[in-house]
């Protein structure tokens, strides 16, 4: 949880605002907000997504570290037409297989 209140930390502050803003702005009190990001409170995903919301950041980026790449959809496709590939050589080889065993009378 530490981690994840440090880069709440680090959103909040790269917007430039002080505990007490960013609390206002989550309808908390600021010793709230204060344990979010010294890990003492454990968040509920609708907490963090209220977070993300304000702070503009995605949650992602609050649990990993990471922005989250713009070329995934891209890599989905590219996945995608792999998986259908495989497909394609798997019914091949099972033709394979069922044709052996029609030679071998099985």
């Amino acid at each position: 949880m530490k981690v994840l209140g440090d880069r709440i930390k680090q959103s909040r502050v790269a917007l430039g605002l002080n505990q007490a803003e960013a609390a206002r702005m989550l309808n908390i009190s600021t010793p709230a907000f204060c344990k979010i990001e010294t890990g003492q409170t454990d968040l509920n995903i609708s907490r963090l997504l209220q977070i993300s919301k304000v702070f503009e950041v995605s949650i992602s980026k609050l649990i990993t570290g990471e922005e989250e790449s713009s070329n995934s959809s891209e890599e989905l496709v590219d996945l995608k037409e792999q998986l259908l590939e495989k497909d394609e050589e798997i019914n091949k080889l099972r033709k394979k297989v069922i044709d052996l065993y029609d030679k071998l009378g099985m």
